[in-house]
């Protein structure tokens, strides 16, 4: 199974990371969390997307604030999906990190979470992973029918209250 690689811009946005790295821990999908920023380390953080795909991963998840440039970089350097996670910051509580997101050059696509969308990432990786492995692709069936059941029984219960 390939993995995923969470790359955050610095050890700040950790608490971000962490409902994505939760999501993989679930469906046993391994992980990788370094710490390479688009602005202070621009070379290392290419040289890591540069060679993910031939070590193994099978996507990237970029944790970043303010001016969030680094899914961008990652995807410039990569062939891999490069899945952004905007995190909220004390200028525009995280619109700012949007904005710097999505508006990517033609031809280096980036997909963007909400704000604080961490478990929405992973499980965004999740699907995109599942695509060619048949055992990841029943897990996430079976989470989909949980959320379902989970969601009848709150309906039904809500029902009988009124």
């Amino acid at each position: 199974m390939r993995s995923v690689a969470i790359v955050m811009g610095s050890k700040s946005d950790l608490d971000k990371a962490k409902p994505a790295v939760e999501v993989l821990k679930q469906f046993g999908v391994p992980y990788t969390v370094r710490v390479l920023s688009a602005h202070r380390t621009p070379d290392e953080a290419m040289a890591f997307a540069a060679g993910a795909a031939d070590n193994g991963y099978g996507a990237i998840i970029a944790v970043a604030g303010k001016a969030a440039h680094l899914g961008g970089v990652l995807a410039a350097a990569t062939t891999l999906p490069v899945v952004a996670l905007p995190v909220s910051t004390s200028f525009l509580d995280g619109l700012d990190s949007v904005l710097s997101i999505l508006p990517m050059p033609s031809g280096v696509p980036v997909a963007v979470m909400g704000v604080n969308a961490g478990a929405n990432a992973g499980l965004f990786c999740v699907r995109m992973l599942a695509a060619g492995d048949k055992a990841l692709t029943e897990k996430y069936k079976a989470y989909v029918a949980d959320m379902r059941a989970k969601t009848l029984a709150d309906d039904e219960a809500v029902s009988s209250q009124i």
